[in-house]
């Protein structure tokens, strides 16, 4: 859903490239986080489903690293929102 929104975005303001390859390179980092945050998890859950501290810290990686890449992606929208204030007066 958040990649429409990005996407229908992008058609409705028709920036630069350079502004689309940030935005769909920051999204498919989300998304691709994700994936493996969940093969992360599943595959730890699959091998060793008893509670483990080693375990947990190592989900707790996983997430940690979804939760980077959405910051890094929040940080291509607001370095965005900026150009558009900039160039447009806002």
């Amino acid at each position: 859903l958040a990649l429409a929104v990005v996407v229908a975005a992008l058609l409705w303001l028709q920036p630069a490239a350079i502004w689309w390859a940030l935005a769909l390179l920051a999204s498919s980092a989300v998304l691709a986080a994700e994936l493996l945050n969940t093969a992360v998890e599943r595959l730890a859950d699959a091998l060793h489903p008893a509670e483990s501290a080693a375990i947990r810290i190592v989900k707790d990686c996983a997430a940690a690293a979804v939760l980077i890449t959405v910051l890094g992606a929040l940080a291509v929208a607001a370095a965005f929102i900026v150009h558009l204030l900039r160039t447009h007066g806002g």
